[in-house]
């Protein structure tokens, strides 16, 4: 039952409790954390919980954004052998026990589903539970988990205007960047030299890691670097770096994004539809690698509508050298109007509004849901 507390006035308004499930990586996590944002923004005493199976990534992002995590126990099934397969299949009855667990003493309004194979379970018991369940899709092509409880979820939220069988189910949102981001507008911070950013994702990229460091044995110290690398190469590339006297700030994960792309002229990285959302709302040109073993190349499809809008350049992974790198990046150093235009075209993609586009169409679905259950 949706709960109401007392406005100014004297006038109640909704404080909601919302269960954001899944997550596990950053791709998943971060636009869950962006609504959850956005709804105690909108609402100051509602309640959020997050409900997964306690990644890394999960619990420190989490305990910086303020959030708490419930566990539960399950396994992803993709790309696995046959017998791991079934060990999976196994623990989602476990999954799902544990999650009505949770939702029976949390009381949420709503179940919202970002994602990953942490997010099965929750969502099928809210479904068990008759809690509304609503559903985001950060990727192009929808993934195997929101493709399996689509037919079960009241509504699935899009980031990309979505290609499968029409549904009146199914609202195009973008996807939600958290609140860093918007406060940021795409400025750089005061700093002085040409910046670039590189992040291979949450858990870095070794082949990018490998070539940027080619490549800036090329360039050598015309530039300043801000390097994600994940935790395997933190140690390597520092060391590097180190060793060649080059300007470089370094780190297995970057905790303040927001702040990060705020001090770049540049972003090298990968094309996830997560860096896709923060680099056009903080509107940086980018250089995209993208993953090439992502699945149905949806990453390769991801950094194409960029650089069709002529917003990001793209080398594949496979082209990718450190020689072709330094050539790129000197090139746009050198070109300060074309970094500008490609910088104009990103901001114009953006789409800062994602999460309270969520936010009025979960709401303005769950009132009427609860009015009609009251009566």
């Amino acid at each position: 039952m949706l709960r109401h507390e007392t406005g100014i006035g004297g006038e109640p308004h909704p404080c909601p409790r919302i269960v954001l499930a899944g997550g596990g990586t950053g791709g998943h996590l971060f636009p869950g954390i962006a609504i959850a944002e956005a709804f105690q923004e909108r609402y100051p005493q509602c309640a959020v919980c997050f409900i997964s199976v306690g990644t890394r990534i999960e619990r420190d992002a989490l305990r910086l954004a303020g959030f708490p995590l419930r566990l539960i126990r399950s396994k992803g099934l993709k790309g696995k052998g046959f017998g791991a397969q079934l060990q999976s299949l196994a623990e989602i009855p476990v999954g799902v026990a544990q999650s009505i667990a949770i939702l029976r003493e949390f009381r949420p309004d709503v179940v919202i589903g970002v994602g990953g194979y942490a997010s099965g379970p929750v969502c099928l018991a809210a479904w068990l539970l008759g809690i509304p369940l609503v559903l985001h899709e950060q990727n192009r092509a929808c993934g195997l988990t929101n493709r399996l409880l689509k037919p079960i979820a009241r509504r699935l939220y899009v980031s990309f205007p979505f290609s499968g069988k029409s549904c009146s189910r199914v609202r195009l949102t973008g996807n939600p960047v958290r609140a860093g981001f918007l406060r940021g507008n795409g400025k750089r911070g005061a700093h002085s030299g040409f910046t670039v950013l590189v992040c291979g994702g949450s858990q870095g990229a070794h082949a990018i890691n490998q070539a940027v460091l080619d490549a800036m044995d090329r360039i050598g110290d015309r530039i300043r670097l801000i390097h994600q690398t994940g935790i395997l190469d933190e140690t390597h590339v520092k060391a590097h770096y180190c060793q060649t006297r080059l300007q470089a700030t370094v780190s297995a994960f970057i905790t303040d994004m927001a702040a990060a792309y705020a001090k770049s002229d540049l972003v090298v990285c990968r094309a996830g539809a997560t860096t896709i959302a923060e680099i056009t709302v903080s509107g940086k040109p980018a250089i995209f690698i993208p993953f090439p073993h992502a699945t149905g190349d949806h990453q390769m499809a991801n950094a194409m509508a960029l650089v069709d809008a002529g917003a990001a350049e793209c080398i594949p992974e496979k082209a990718l050298s450190g020689e072709n790198l330094a050539r790129r990046i000197v090139y746009l150093m050198e070109h300060p109007e074309v970094l500008d235009a490609m910088a104009s075209a990103s901001r114009s993609l953006g789409r800062p509004e994602a999460a309270q586009v969520i936010v009025d169409d979960v709401m303005g679905m769950l009132i009427p849901f609860c009015e009609t259950t009251n009566h």
